[in-house]
């Protein structure tokens, strides 16, 4: 068995040990929306640093933590913050915790993110899904020898957001009457923000919204076979005509006000996903 499945066997039995149900649902918080985690009940929280090959969280609005537990009638485990290659972290190393997610029997992955809007039609507080991406990192989580029993050496990405669960999304927002945009996300590595050029570059391209996460995750996630839901809060504009200094704290300060539309359109979408336990 190689070093990978290894680790991951270890890191999945450590925390099979403090929570004995399987989820089904895993979720993904981004920066300044981990307060989701009180929706769940009787939950059992874990530190990363707790976990054997976890590594741990150095940004601000991201907790560490793994809190399973139910919502409605499912079994979910979120990640209280992430990891980002930024940090210094290899792609293999941000991308564990899904890898032991799909271990654990997740089948559908949601993830969320806060990021600059480079569409002019959007809004700082705009909910973006996520139909689309442009892996712009430089890097790639599955470079290196292909684990058979994980997925294929060239997994397939022309459906990375799964096109039903997109429609399960909009027809969640409509009930709630809560307005979603709809885009292409652009990873890009950070830690630094976007010069006036760069964005001009990406909106060219394509791109809708730009961030510094999400990617490697989605990548891994279809590697392993699993559904994937992107969720971004747009915090700011990313318009390289009108840019503006930015600072990480106006990116929480947005995504902490847009936090309640987000959380009931979270909610929405797992009470009413249908999905058969691993």
């Amino acid at each position: 068995m190689s070093q990978l499945l290894n680790k991951m066997k270890e890191a999945k039995d450590y925390i099979s040990s403090k929570h004995s149900k399987k989820p089904a649902i895993g979720v993904v918080l981004g920066s300044g929306l981990g307060d989701f985690v009180n929706q769940l009940t009787d939950t059992t929280i874990i530190d990363y640093q707790d976990i054997p090959h976890f590594p741990k969280t150095t940004v601000d609005g991201h907790a560490g933590k793994l809190v399973i537990g139910k919502l409605g009638q499912h079994e979910v485990i979120l990640m209280q913050g992430r990891y980002h290659y930024y940090e210094g972290y290899s792609m293999q190393e941000v991308t564990f915790p899904i890898r032991v997610f799909r271990l654990l029997g997740v089948k559908t992955l949601i993830v969320t993110n806060a990021c600059g809007g480079l569409n002019p039609n959007f809004s700082p507080g705009d909910l973006m899904l996520i139909t689309d991406h442009i892996n712009f990192t430089g890097d790639n989580p599955l470079i290196g020898k292909n684990i058979d029993e994980l997925g294929p050496r060239f997994p397939d990405m022309s459906r990375a957001y799964d096109p039903e669960l997109q429609n399960h999304v909009k027809h969640a927002a409509d009930r709630l009457n809560i307005p979603l945009q709809q885009g292409v996300y652009v990873a890009i590595s950070g830690p630094s923000y976007m010069t006036k050029a760069e964005l001009k570059m990406l909106r060219y391209i394509g791109g809708d919204a730009v961030g510094m996460s999400t990617v490697p995750e989605v990548i891994v996630a279809n590697h392993m076979q699993m559904k994937v839901i992107g969720l971004s809060c747009i915090t700011d504009m990313a318009i390289p005509e009108e840019l503006k200094p930015l600072t990480h704290e106006e990116v929480i300060r947005v995504a902490n006000e847009t936090k309640p539309a987000f959380e009931r359109l979270l909610k929405e979408i797992i009470l009413t996903l249908e999905i058969e336990s691993a």
